[in-house]
């Protein structure tokens, strides 16, 4: 009895004396393949840059052009879904007061996904993929679109994004 008291003292004294390391290890969702075909992994990205694009996207639902110019990064770009580009933050607004006007567009969020990869170089790029119901009021006829949105964020701002959309069949 008295050895496995002494036993017990021993092992529970090794127990507190060993340190504990915590290994984080970022979740792999998927790849990236780049210009020069070089595989690269995707990991989990960072929640807040999903409320930062759940910011942005209230933003232009609500007009609020102060604050889309507050998210958007001194190098921003954008590429839509008929092959518009824009470059420059002062040119995105301009887009968008007219592009308002004419359209008013309305987005409703249906899923976001964070994630990161590094280049070759160790560049970290963060982006948030999300998918978009969008209304759109053409002529006085309301169009129904769908619309997937990859957005660089760099530095919690809006770097660029790239505007993918197809028009909703008469069932969705």
């Amino acid at each position: 009895m008295k050895n496995i008291i002494l036993l017990l003292v021993s092992v529970s004294f090794m127990i507190s004396c060993t340190e504990t390391i915590t290994v984080k290890k970022q979740s792999i969702i998927g790849y990236d393949i780049s210009d020069e075909g070089e595989k690269r992994d995707l990991e989990a990205g960072s929640i807040e840059n999903i409320t930062l694009w759940d910011n942005y996207i209230k933003a232009h639902n609500e007009r609020d052009f102060d604050l889309i110019r507050s998210l958007d990064s001194d190098t921003f770009k954008a590429r839509g879904p008929q092959g518009q580009f824009i470059e420059g933050i002062d040119t995105h607004i301009e887009f968008l007061s007219q592009w308002f006007d004419q359209n008013s567009p309305k987005w409703k969020i249906k899923y976001a996904i964070a994630n990161d990869v590094r280049t070759k170089d160790g560049e970290l790029r963060q982006w948030v993929t999300a998918g978009h119901d969008m209304t759109l009021t053409v002529d006085g006829k309301e169009v129904n679109l769908y619309q997937v949105i990859d957005a660089l964020i760099s530095d919690g701002k809006v770097q660029e994004f790239y505007v993918h959309e197809r028009v909703k069949g008469e069932n969705e």
